[in-house]
C-alpha cells in the first residue's frame, strides 16, 4: 500500500508517488512500448509493405509512435508486430505509397 501522501481521491493508489520524484518532478524513465508487447491490442489493421515501391527513406521508422519498425542493413525496415497498434501513421507518411493498412487475419 502506498504512503498516505501517495493516495489520490477515494484512496486510489498513485502509479508513482510524487514524493519519490527527483527535484523538479522529473521522470527520468518514462518507459516505452519496447518494454511491453503492446501489439496484442492492435486496431485490427496492420501495415503491408510493397518492397518494389519502397524508397528506403525511413519515414515509417521515424514517424511510428511505437517504434514498430527496425532498420535492416539494406536500407529497408522490418515491421515488428509485437509493438504495432495499427494506427496507420506509417502508411500516411510514406511518400512512395509503399505501405497500405490491411485487415489482420
Amino acid at each position: 500500500m502506498a504512503e498516505k501522501s501517495c493516495l489520490l481521491g477515494n484512496n486510489v493508489e498513485a502509479i508513482q508517488c510524487w514524493t519519490t520524484l527527483e527535484n523538479g518532478c522529473l521522470i527520468n524513465d518514462a518507459g516505452c512500448s519496447r518494454e511491453f508487447n503492446t501489439g496484442d491490442w492492435r486496431t485490427g489493421l496492420k501495415p503491408l509493405i510493397d518492397w518494389e515501391k519502397c524508397a528506403k527513406c525511413g519515414r515509417c521508422y521515424s514517424y511510428c509512435p511505437d517504434m514498430a519498425f527496425r532498420p535492416k542493413g539494406d536500407g529497408t525496415y522490418d515491421w515488428l508486430s509485437d509493438y504495432c497498434k495499427g494506427c496507420g501513421i506509417c502508411a500516411s507518411e510514406c511518400p512512395a505509397d509503399a505501405i497500405t493498412m490491411v485487415e489482420e487475419e
